[in-house]
C-alpha cells in the first residue's frame, strides 16, 4: 500500500561537455509503490540514477530522503541512506563464491563467520527460490542466475529505495515472475521501488505510477492507469506512435528455390549445440527463437565461427567454403552484432569513430591503415545514416546511451557492406523507438538483398520482422516457421514440444 513519500528529486540539473543530460527534472517516490522510470535511450533515466546513487554529482538540484535534505557523494553514501542499486549489467565477482558476492562490501562482512555468512545466504537463496548454492562460484552460474544473485543481494540490504535498472533483460519468464513476486512482496512491506525498463508490458504487469523523460527533460508523472500504453510510447518519443503497426511482415524471397547465400550441414560447435542444418537465401530475413538457453545464440555464434566449429559443412553460393574463426566469416561477406553489446561488441574507450571503423581494419589487415581522412568521411556518414546521438565522431563510445551503442556496432558491420548480417538481440535494453529503427533498417537491407538473421527474445517482434523463424529447444531445431505458420500460439507450441 502506497504510504508516505520516501524520496523527493527537485530541479536536478547534469551536463557533461557538449551534452546537457538532465535539465530541472524533479522525481517523485513513495513507500509502498513501484514507480517506472521511462523514456528512450539518452533520455536521462541512466544519469538520473547515477546522480541518485553518488556515481554522478548533480549540478543543482535538491535530494531530500524522508523529508530530510540528503548530499549523496558516492554509492557508499547511497547505500547508507537506504538506497540498494542493482543495474542491467551484472558488476559482481565472477571468481568469488555466490555468497562472498552477496556480502563484499558490507560492513563488518569480515568479522562475520563464514559459517553464518553461508547459512544467511543460503536462507535468501532459497527464500527467493534461485538457484544457487553459496559456496558455489558466481561465474559458474548462468547469466539469469547471476542477475538473480545482484537482486538477492540488494534486497538483504536494508533499503528504502530499491532501483531496478533493466533488472529482466537476462531472464526468461518465470524468473521475472518471480522477481515480480519479490517486488510485490517488497512493496507490501513499504519499500519504494524504482523500475526501469524497455518492456511495456512489464510497467503495466507491476507499476504503480510512471515517469517519462525526454532529451534530459521532465515530460510528467502518471498514473498507470490513466496512461494509456500507446500514450506512453508518444510522450517517451514526443510524436504520435506510427512505426510498430506500419510494419508489415514481408514474406520473403520469391524464388526458394535460388542458390542459398550461406548453407550449412550439420554444424556443430564446442558450445554443446546440436548439430543442424541451416540455410538463408538472398533478400532473407530469418530468425532463431526460443526460451532463454536453448541455443538460438550458440547457433549463430558457430555460424560465424566466434565459438570453435567442431564439424560440418558450409556453403556460400553453393561453393564450400571454411569457417572456422571470426576473421574468416567477415572475409566470406559475414558480419555479426553480439548479444552482449558491452562485453562482445563496443570498445567502451575508443571513440565512436574508432569502434565504427574496427571491422573494416581487420579486413584490410594491420600493413593496410585507413587514412584519418577516411575513418571520418565513413564515421560522419553513418553517424548521419543511423541518426547516432553523439557530441561528436571523437566521443568515447562507453558514454552513449545503449542504443546508440547498437547503431554504433551496427555502423561497423554496414561499412563492411556484408552479404549476410546477423543480428543477436539488437534491441535488447533499448527504447521502443530505437527499436522501430533497427525493425525499418533490417527490412530495407533486405530489400537491398542483403541477407539477414535475427534474433529477439520478444516472439512479437520476431513475428513482425521475420519470415521465417527456426524454434529451438534444449539447444537443438524443433522446428521452423514459415509464412500463416507464423503466429505467437504455434511458436509457443513448437516450443513446447507440440505440433507447429
Amino acid at each position: 500500500m502506497q504510504g508516505d513519500i520516501v524520496l523527493t528529486m527537485r530541479g536536478i540539473c547534469k551536463a557533461f561537455p557538449g551534452v546537457r543530460a538532465l535539465h530541472n527534472v524533479d522525481f517523485t517516490l513513495r513507500a509502498g509503490e513501484v514507480h517506472a522510470l521511462m523514456g528512450e535511450n539518452g533520455a536521462g533515466k541512466s544519469t538520473l540514477i547515477k546522480v541518485l546513487t553518488g556515481v554522478y554529482g548533480k549540478d543543482a538540484g535538491v535530494i531530500s530522503i524522508g523529508g530530510r535534505e540528503v548530499a549523496i557523494r558516492s554509492p557508499q553514501e547511497a547505500q547508507k541512506a537506504g538506497i540498494s542499486t542493482v543495474y542491467q549489467e551484472i558488476t559482481l565477482c565472477p571468481n568469488l563464491t555466490v555468497a562472498e558476492n552477496m556480502f563484499i562490501g558490507r560492513d563488518n562482512s569480515i568479522l562475520v563467520p563464514w559459517r553464518k555468512r553461508a547459512k544467511r545466504a543460503g536462507e535468501i537463496l532459497s527464500g527467493l527460490g534461485i538457484p544457487a548454492r553459496p559456496n558455489q562460484q558466481l561465474g559458474s552460474c548462468s547469466l539469469a542466475v547471476q542477475q538473480m544473485v545482484a537482486i538477492a543481494r540488494a534486497v538483504d540490504m536494508d533499503c528504502k529505495v530499491l532501483i531496478l535498472d533493466e533488472p529482466t533483460s537476462s531472464l526468461d519468464d518465470k524468473e521475472v515472475e518471480m522477481l515480480f513476486g519479490l517486488m510485490r512482496d517488497l512493496k507490501a512491506r513499504g519499500v519504494g521501488i524504482i523500475f526501469v525498463t524497455h518492456f511495456l508490458e512489464q510497467v503495466y504487469a507491476v507499476s504503480d505510477r510512471i515517469t517519462v523523460l525526454r532529451n534530459g527533460e521532465l515530460v510528467g508523472e502518471y498514473e498507470v492507469e490513466h496512461l494509456p500504453q500507446v500514450e506512453l510510447v508518444a510522450k517517451m518519443m514526443g510524436k504520435e506512435l506510427q512505426g510498430l503497426s506500419e510494419l508489415q511482415r514481408d514474406d520473403g524471397p520469391e524464388d526458394e528455390d535460388s542458390v542459398p547465400v550461406y548453407e550449412a550441414e550439420q554444424l556443430a560447435s564446442s558450445s554443446g549445440i546440436a548439430p543442424f542444418n541451416f540455410a538463408i537465401r538472398k533478400g532473407e530475413v530469418n530468425g532463431f527463437t526460443g526460451l532463454l538457453g536453448s541455443g538460438r545464440s550458440e547457433s549463430v555464434r558457430a555460424i560465424f565461427g566466434a565459438d570453435r566449429v567442431s564439424g560440418g559443412t558450409v556453403h556460400m553460393d553453393g561453393k564450400t567454403v571454411r569457417i572456422r574463426s571470426p576473421k574468416q566469416a567477415m572475409k566470406h561477406g559475414i558480419g555479426y552484432l553480439p548479444e552482449d553489446r558491452k562485453d562482445d561488441g563496443i570498445i567502451a574507450d575508443l571513440s565512436v569513430r574508432e569502434n565504427i571503423i574496427l571491422a573494416m581494419q581487420v579486413m584490410r589487415g594491420f600493413f593496410r591503415p585507413i587514412s584519418r581522412a577516411e575513418q571520418e568521411k565513413f564515421a560522419d556518414e553513418y553517424i548521419r545514416a543511423l541518426e547516432i546521438k553523439t557530441a561528436s565522431a571523437e566521443t568515447p563510445v562507453g558514454s552513449l546511451s545503449g542504443g546508440n551503442q547498437q547503431k554504433v556496432i551496427l555502423a561497423r558491420w554496414l561499412l563492411t557492406h556484408p552479404d549476410y548480417l546477423i543480428l543477436d538481440e539488437p534491441t535488447r535494453g533499448i527504447d521502443v523507438g530505437t527499436k522501430t529503427e533497427i525493425q525499418r533498417l533490417v527490412r530495407k537491407l533486405a530489400e537491398e538483398g542483403m541477407s539477414v538473421t535475427f534474433i529477439s527474445s520478444e516472439i512479437e517482434e520476431m513475428l513482425r520482422t521475420c519470415s521465417r523463424l527456426i524454434v529451438m529447444r534444449d539447444r537443438r531445431i524443433v522446428g521452423q516457421l514459415r509464412g500463416s505458420e507464423l503466429t505467437q500460439d504455434n511458436v509457443m507450441r513448437t516450443i513446447a514440444g507440440g505440433e507447429g
